[in-house]
């Protein structure tokens, strides 16, 4: 449900640097490999092993509460802001690629979406549509005609997302019947094989593409900007942590003490999935909600108030991460194995799901108390990537991504 290595793709977003090489390298913010955005990258698939190996919200005490609920939404959110960054890093950081560059850069990122798409849409056959995947490929590709805006005009356009895309979600939603959706999912093949179709990947999936471009684009600004610049990182933290404290100081103040309620309270996870011990079939299906609930900023709520406020904790994360590795060598030199899980975590976040297959670790919610399953598989992919990586470039799948993507150095 979504990321790079040293010059590739990172999963479920992509590579940090491009190797197409034509046209002249822009000034400004090196396209090398980011140290902290990698380990931002592998907080965040630790965080959606502990939403869907984790335990139950309601059976954590103290410290694991709060790490609990911060996985719950912020993972995946922090997943798909770290998405549209790596967009960037192909297309072109300080400056857009263009010409011969900006053509292949584009086709690799359209491969990269329908490969993207066809990965999750076989995933979601037998995990539902907790796989976050194939919602990345439809994101990859309504951002393409962005790719050449400025650090300021992305961030307008995020800002304008957050502010109009949940009302006209909630509007959409409110005037689809039942018997209208079921009239499309009759047309649409991705429905017929996996159970999570065009009208989930685009409006009721649990990852809706109309409310969640605004995490991509937000990305899209933060790899326009040098977040080595001290300045920089300073403003970045401001804005962060105003963000956070505003949406969801705002959203407790108008909607009350159960604004930030999250469903995972309820003995639901974020995940919304619930089938035989295994994962969900079939896409989140939301209750009919009230209109004063947008005044709400609970995970997944897909919000105004839930979207700023991830956003402000993703920015956080990715600031606090890049600041750590800039500043602590020795601290960047000890966590030299988890940095190695987010330059390949399209294979740690595609692994964890066919592990827990393949060990018969259950996904059923009332039978999530314990932390050590969760704890084993962090480490499990800690060790995988350091051993991996002493070896190899790139994880497995993101060097069968870039080989997928071979194609767009012919483009002319």
């Amino acid at each position: 449900m979504t990321q790079t290595q040293p010059p590739q793709e990172n999963a479920p977003a992509l590579p940090r640097t491009s190797p197409e090489s034509a046209g002249k390298p822009s000034a400004g913010p090196s396209t090398g490999r980011l140290v902290g955005v990698d380990l931002a990258r592998a907080l965040a698939v630790f965080g959606m092993y502990i939403v869907h190996i984790g335990p139950v919200l309601s059976s954590t005490h103290g410290v694991g509460t709060w790490v609990r609920y911060l996985a719950d939404g912020h993972s995946s959110v922090l997943f798909a802001t770290l998405a549209g960054f790596s967009l960037m890093l192909i297309a072109g950081r300080s400056e857009p690629k263009t010409g011969l560059a900006g053509r292949q850069a584009k086709a690799r990122i359209a491969i990269r979406a329908v490969v993207l798409l066809a990965l999750g849409t076989v995933l979601a056959m037998e995990y539902g549509g907790v796989i976050i995947l194939g919602f990345y490929g439809v994101y990859f590709l309504l951002a393409l005609p962005l790719l050449r805006l400025s650090a300021k005009e992305l961030a307008i356009t995020a800002a304008g997302l957050a502010l109009v895309t949940p009302q006209l979600a909630f509007v959409l939603n409110s005037g689809l019947s039942e018997s209208v959706q079921q009239a499309i999912d009759a047309y649409d093949p991705l429905k017929k094989i996996s159970e999570v179709g065009v009208l989930d990947l685009l409006l009721t999936g649990f990852y809706p593409t109309i409310t969640w471009m605004s995490f991509v684009v937000a990305g899209m600004a933060l790899a326009r900007l040098d977040l080595s610049a001290v300045p920089v990182q300073r403003r970045l933290a401001v804005l962060g942590a105003a963000l956070t404290a505003g949406a969801y100081g705002l959203s407790l103040l108008l909607a009350g003490k159960d604004a930030l309620r999250s469903a995972a309270e309820d003995g639901k996870s974020s995940a919304g999935f619930e089938k035989a011990s295994s994962f969900g079939s079939g896409s989140f299906e939301a209750p009919r909600r009230t209109a004063s609930e947008l005044l709400s900023a609970g995970p997944h709520s897909g919000t105004t108030f839930d979207i700023i406020g991830s956003v402000g904790v993703a920015i956080l994360v990715i600031v606090g991460a890049t600041v750590l590795m800039d500043r602590l060598p020795r601290l960047r030199s000890l966590a030299k194995p988890v940095i190695a899980v987010g330059t390949m975590s399209l294979t740690a976040y595609v692994g964890h799901f066919l592990a827990q297959s393949m060990l018969g670790v259950s996904a059923g919610e009332s039978s999530r108390t314990s932390w050590i399953p969760v704890l084993l598989f962090i480490l499990g992919a800690i060790v995988f990537a350091a051993v991996w990586s002493r070896f190899f470039r790139r994880g497995p799948l993101e060097a069968l991504l870039n080989t997928a993507t071979k194609p767009a150095k012919h483009i002319r």
